[in-house]
């Protein structure tokens, strides 16, 4: 308690008095550490417009390719196999499964072609190896277990694979547990009984426990039934930014409890409350709602919602948070439990971006402000991977 304190001081110090770093700082410290982001939605573009990842892109069309991660000191990405969720029948848990297969091929097919340069990681040790060899090293999670459908052998079959984490749902309930998000409320009033399942069968095989999206009951019972520690791939704190997506303080006590690690998710409306007047969150909010809560009726439904999405970005751009408003949802984790449970998910290519950090190619400018506020380069090593690879390799000795 007494190190938390001291903690605190010492942040608040930092940020009225900041040091006089510079980016070249920022980035020594970049490549001198190992640097993972938990949490991309770029494999969609890879399904929806044939992306060739090694070539650099324009934000806001593109905020991951390897050419960027090279220049932003990025070692390790999560690609997220997401896919929405829709109403629960045969025909669509089958569609839905053949979309995150396609994905998941597609994803390994652009790695293929750029071997040289980057590859396709699926333990610490991979990543290890991967790094040794200055080739960006990729993972596969999967952000909704609605792919899974009703049947506990997919979890096997997905992690085979490749897939590391799972996040048991997004923005509406499944048949795992609840959403933060579901506009009808609460289903299973937390983790379904098949949702036990689930989670046993993922301690079994190593694999990563997500509860980014879920809801606050159903991620205490998470705690509850999981022997491994968990992350929160992509969120962040409610008491800096009150969302039901993000965590309270309670919930993020017992995370830390567990071991586990929060990774702070840089998407404007989750760092701090949008301006509900403008036009971009009016056209965000029309589009919402002509989508179902993102429940698309098939694939090309997707496909014409995400090109609707890319044009409001551009023509209407939203007012974006900054560096310095993410980085105090880090300070407050910090202050809140210690600094071995925060982490950075962007959720970049699926809404996440700061005024001043549109892609990966950026990162280290989120450095130079932790490095300002005095935070020390073990500090920021933890911050950028260590906390993060602490629980995967937690997760991984369990399987053991």
């Amino acid at each position: 308690m007494a190190f938390l304190k001291f903690s605190a001081i010492i942040i608040a110090f930092s940020v009225l008095f900041p040091k006089n770093f510079s980016l070249s700082d920022a980035k020594r410290v970049h490549n001198s550490i190992t640097t993972i982001d938990t949490h991309c939605d770029t494999p969609m573009k890879f399904v929806n417009n044939g992306f060739d990842i090694s070539v650099s892109h324009e934000a806001p069309e593109s905020r991951v390719d390897i050419p960027r991660m090279e220049e932003g000191g990025l070692d390790a990405i999560f690609f997220a196999i997401f896919t929405s969720q829709k109403p629960r029948n045969t025909e669509t848990y089958k569609e839905t499964y053949d979309l995150a297969n396609q994905m998941i091929d597609s994803t390994i097919v652009s790695l293929e072609h750029n071997k040289s340069t980057t590859g396709l990681a699926t333990s610490v040790k991979d990543l290890q190896k991967l790094e040794a060899e200055n080739k960006r090293a990729i993972f596969l999670g999967m952000e909704n277990g609605f792919p899974i459908a009703k049947d506990i052998n997919r979890v096997k079959e997905f992690y085979d694979k490749g897939v590391r984490y799972l996040t048991l749902c997004h923005s509406s309930n499944n048949d795992i547990c609840d959403s933060s998000t579901d506009p009808k409320g609460a289903e299973h009033h937390g983790v379904s009984k098949f949702g036990k399942e689930v989670i046993k069968e993922m301690n079994k095989l190593g694999m990563i426990i997500d509860v980014s999206h879920i809801s606050d009951t159903a991620f205490y019972d998470v705690m509850k039934y999981s022997k491994a520690p968990v992350v929160a791939s992509h969120s962040s704190v409610r008491s800096v930014c009150d969302h039901p997506r993000n965590m309270s303080d309670d919930m993020i006590k017992l995370l830390a409890k567990n071991d586990g690690v929060i990774q702070i998710c840089i998407l404007g409306d989750y760092i701090k409350s949008p301006d509900t007047t403008s036009v971009h969150y009016t056209k965000m909010q029309e589009l919402k709602k002509k989508y179902n809560n993102w429940q698309y009726k098939n694939d090309d439904e997707r496909k014409q919602a995400w090109a609707e999405w890319d044009a409001i970005n551009k023509n209407y751009p939203q007012v974006l948070p900054t560096i310095a408003d993410a980085v105090d949802h880090i300070d407050y984790v910090v202050k809140l439990v210690g600094i071995d449970h925060v982490g950075i998910g962007s959720d970049f290519d699926g809404g996440g971006g700061l005024a001043d950090c549109t892609n990966v190619a950026d990162f280290p400018k989120i450095t130079l402000e932790l490095l300002r506020r005095g935070y020390s380069e073990d500090d920021i090593a933890k911050i950028w991977g260590g906390n993060f690879l602490r629980v995967f390799k937690a997760v991984e000795k369990l399987k053991a």
